[in-house]
Order: C-alpha cells, then sequence, then structure tokens
C-alpha cells in the first residue's frame, strides 16, 4: 500500500513528490516511534488511525503542491510562487487538522477501548503529519530550489491536468438529492428491518482457550469454524501453539446441551490439528498428557457491549458538537456547520445500509465489532476533513471574487479543488485497497468498510456538504430580502 501511495506521488508531482515521499516515511517512523515510546498496543482501531493518518499527510502535501502549481500558472517565479503556495495552503490544512483533532479529542476523553485506540493514533499522527508536511517537505524543497537545482511539481503526463475543467456541480444538486434520499432511505429500510450482523462484542457469546500440540494458524481454524458456527473469531492467545475461539452460536439458549453440542463441533472441526488418538472427554477437560485441548471457556456477556455502545453513541455525538461549533466559528455562518454535519451523517447511514443489506452473501465477514467501531469513525474523520478542505477554499473564492454571483463561485471554487480531491481520495483508496486484497481474511470486513466511506465521503462533501450548505444560504439570503 505504502509503495503504491510513494509511486504515485512521484509520478503526479515529479520531484516535489519525491520530498513528500520523504515526509510521509518520516511521518510513519515518528508515530511508530511515538507509540513504541507510549508502550501503545497496535490494534485494528490503532491502524485504522495510522491509515487515516497517512491519508491526512498525504492530503497535507496535495494541498501544498496543488496551490503552488496555481501559482505557477499565474506566472510567478519558482521562489515566490512555493512561497505563496505552502502560505495560501496552511489555512487549508489546519482548519481540517483541527477539525480532526478535536473529533479525535473528544473520542478519546469520552470513548473507552478501541475508542480510545483510534483516538491516540489518531492524535499522534495529527500533530506528526503537521510537522512533516509544514516543516520537513518546506525545508526540503527550498534546500534543493537553493542549490539552483530545479524543483517540478508536475511531470508531463499531469501537467495542466484538470486545470480547465469547469463542472457546474451545483446545478447537479437536485439530482444528488434524489439518489442520496433514496440509499438513505434504502438504509434506513434495512436498518429497520434486517438490522445489523452483531458479533459478539455487542450479543455476547462463548469463548474457549484452545491449546494445541503445535503452532497453529488462526486464520485456517477460523475459516474452518466459520463452516460450523456461522460466526467465530480466532485469535493467538499467549503461545503460538494457543487459541482463544469465541463464538455466538446459539447465544440466547443456556443448557448443558448447548455447551455440549458447541463443545463436540469444536471437538470434530479441530480433529485434524489434534494429536492421534486423543479422546473426547480428554480434548474437553484438556487433561491429556500434553494439556491439549480446552483449558479454559467462559460465556461473555453483551453488558460491556453495551457500555461500549453507549459510549461510542456519545462520544460520536460530542465529537460532531465540537466540529458544528468550531467549523461556526472559523466560517462565521450556521450553513457550513450544517453542511459538514449532514454529510457525516449521509456517509455513516449509508455504510450502515450497506453493512445491513449485504451481510448475508458476501464472501467475507461483514459482522459489526469494535473494529467496525473504528471504521465508522475513520469516515466520520475522512468526511469532516475532505468537507472543510471544500469549504475553505469556498470562503477564500468568496472573499476573492466579490462581482460574482454566489453560484458561480462556489462552483469555481469546488472546480479549483477537483484535482486534490482526486488525488487524496486515490490515494487513500490505493492504501485501503492493497490491504483488503493482501491483508488476510480477518480485516476484510473493516477494509470494506473503510473503501466504502472513502468513497462515499468524497461524494458528499462536493454533492451533499456544500449544496446543503449553498440551499440554507440562499433560503436565508431571500428571507432577509424579502423582509427589507
Amino acid at each position: 500500500a505504502l509503495t503504491i501511495v510513494l509511486l504515485w506521488m512521484i509520478f503526479y508531482y515529479g520531484s516535489s513528490g519525491f520530498f513528500a515521499d520523504i515526509a510521509l516515511l518520516l511521518n510513519i517512523l515518528l508515530i511508530f516511534g511515538i507509540l513504541a515510546g507510549l508502550g501503545a498496543v497496535l490494534t485494528l482501531p490503532g491502524i485504522a488511525g495510522i491509515v487515516l493518518t497517512i491519508g491526512i499527510s498525504v492530503d497535507a502535501n496535495v494541498l501544498i503542491f496543488e496551490r503552488v502549481r496555481e501559482e505557477l500558472n499565474k506566472g510567478k517565479g519558482i521562489r515566490k510562487a512555493i512561497a505563496d503556495g505552502f502560505n495560501n495552503a496552511l489555512s487549508s490544512i489546519l482548519d481540517a487538522n483541527i477539525t480532526t483533532g478535536l473529533t479525535a479529542l473528544i473520542l478519546f476523553i469520552f470513548g473507552t477501548g478501541p475508542i480510545k485506540g483510534f483516538a491516540t493514533t489518531l492524535l499522534i499522527g495529527i500533530g506528526t503529519s503537521l510537522f512533516t508536511a509544514i516543516f520537513i517537505t518546506r525545508i526540503l524543497v527550498d534546500s534543493r530550489n537553493e542549490k539552483g537545482k530545479g524543483v517540478s511539481f508536475s511531470t508531463k503526463p499531469t501537467k495542466g491536468f484538470l486545470s480547465d475543467i469547469s463542472i457546474r456541480f451545483l446545478q447537479k444538486r437536485k439530482v444528488a438529492y434524489i439518489i442520496s434520499s433514496i440509499l438513505i432511505l434504502i438504509s434506513l429500510t434495512s436498518l429497520g428491518f434486517r438490522g445489523l450482523n452483531q458479533g459478539v462484542d455487542f450479543v455476547g457469546g462463548r469463548s474457549y482457550t484452545v491449546r494445541f500440540e503445535k503452532a497453529v494458524n488462526p486464520t485456517e481454524i477460523s475459516s474452518l469454524l466459520t463452516n460450523e458456527f456461522g460466526s467465530v473469531e480466532v485469535k493467538t492467545f499467549g503461545e503460538e501453539n494457543q487459541l482463544k475461539i469465541t463464538t455466538k452460536y446459539k447465544v440466547d439458549i443456556e443448557g448443558i446441551e448447548v455447551d455440549e453440542e458447541i463443545q463436540n463441533k469444536l471437538f470434530t472441526s479441530l480433529l485434524p490439528y489434534l494429536p492421534n488418538g486423543i479422546s473426547y472427554d480428554d480434548f474437553v477437560k484438556g487433561s491429556s498428557e500434553k494439556s491439549i485441548g480446552i483449558m479454559s471457556s467462559i460465556k461473555v456477556g453483551p453488558t460491556i457491549a453495551d457500555d461500549i455502545k453507549k459510549n461510542s453513541f456519545l462520544a460520536v455525538i460530542g465529537s460532531l458538537i465540537v466540529v458544528f461549533l468550531y467549523i461556526l466559528l472559523r466560517f462565521q455562518k450556521w450553513q457550513f456547520s450544517l453542511g459538514a454535519v449532514a454529510a457525516v451523517f449521509h456517509d455513516v447511514l449509508i455504510v450502515l445500509g450497506i453493512f445491513s443489506i449485504t451481510y448475508t452473501f458476501m464472501p467475507f465477514s461483514m459482522e459489526i465489532n469494535q473494529a467496525f467501531i473504528a471504521a465508522i469513525l475513520t469516515v466520520i474523520g475522512y468526511s469532516l476533513n475532505d468537507t472543510v478542505v471544500v469549504f475553505d477554499r469556498i470562503r477564500e473564492f468568496v472573499n476573492e471574487h466579490t462581482k460574482l454571483e454566489f453560484n458561480s463561485t462556489v462552483n469555481s471554487a469546488l472546480n479549483s479543488t477537483l484535482s486534490r480531491t482526486l488525488n487524496t481520495s486515490l490515494t487513500t483508496l490505493l492504501v485501503l485497497l492493497s490491504i483488503f486484497i493482501f491483508g488476510g481474511e480477518s480485516i476484510r470486513g473493516f477494509m470494506f468498510a473503510l473503501i466504502v466511506g472513502v468513497i462515499v465521503g468524497t461524494y458528499s462533501s462536493v454533492f451533499i456538504a456544500t449544496p446543503v450548505m449553498y440551499d440554507t444560504q440562499r433560503k436565508e439570503s431571500s428571507v432577509i430580502i424579502s423582509k427589507e
């Protein structure tokens, strides 16, 4: 994933892309260094935070380089273009990172478990991203420029790409409203009737610690047991020959009969991995000569899951309120805040709806677990980041082009951010697709949620957040004019 992103940046931006790659690698090194220094445990939610950080880090450099390219197109010299490009991009970078940072801070304070892990890596990543993008990239670019060696901000295939484009985005907003309304309606209907495939984290289950004679592959065991139980979570527990197997199979039914049924299924399924001649009784008691079999078992209640649900909900709502207030403070218009929050709700509902509709026939697990919470939080972070960058450009264009009509100004601003939006979305998607394809069965559902979220988040920043802001602002203006 990282290799593809590094090559793309060089292909698109030339030598400046190479400097961005150095900054990105340093950023990742700093993140892992700080996590190691804190003694933090790297979990799936933590990885989600790092993936989002890579996207934010690349985005900061893309914003800078796109602004430098604009300054060069105006006929400015390379030194002046670099200085103005960095200065002009700073506002967007800071607004986007502060918005995401505030979200992460609220999640860290009020969240528990996976949410806190996600927020920790994201907060660290935002700090390191700002440092590497604003300072390290600038030092490298200026150093090369001062030595008289040219710095390129595009290559032959990418020079002038999307610079002369003029799409009338706002004129297409009614179509976007209809499409989004249909998708949200389908999502809400599915969530109401089918619900979600909730995992052990949310409904509870039975958990068994099983010891084997030799080291075993958790992914192989998981695939094997899924055929029997339909839903199973397998993790290495302690030594490599010991697994923790958790299933929600018949979780609502109590009694010795169900316990024996599950143990029988476990024994039958795991027999190829057990020593020859081991009996069912030895397996269940874990009392064979080498202590092979079930070492312990426990029924996991959904109480912890209820706490996680409640804290997740409160943390997300709290972060959205803070973001609403920050955007209101920065942009001085509540319409911008409304657009950003509307886009977030739009993205989350569609991701949940897709999981509700498809969980029965997808070739990989679509369970809703702690990692899925982190995926939803990543979608929120990405959506906000993308929306704030677009809004920042609209505000800049409104201040610069005072004589243009508002809809023309908004369309021009959206067109000017198109190259940046596509670049950031593409690099983030390349990371996610690579992990989805090569990362193993256990994280496919998690990555799928992120992929859907990034696609929907990119769409919503242009076709939901901006039109909502535009329509509410236009309505308020009409009311004021009619009163006058």
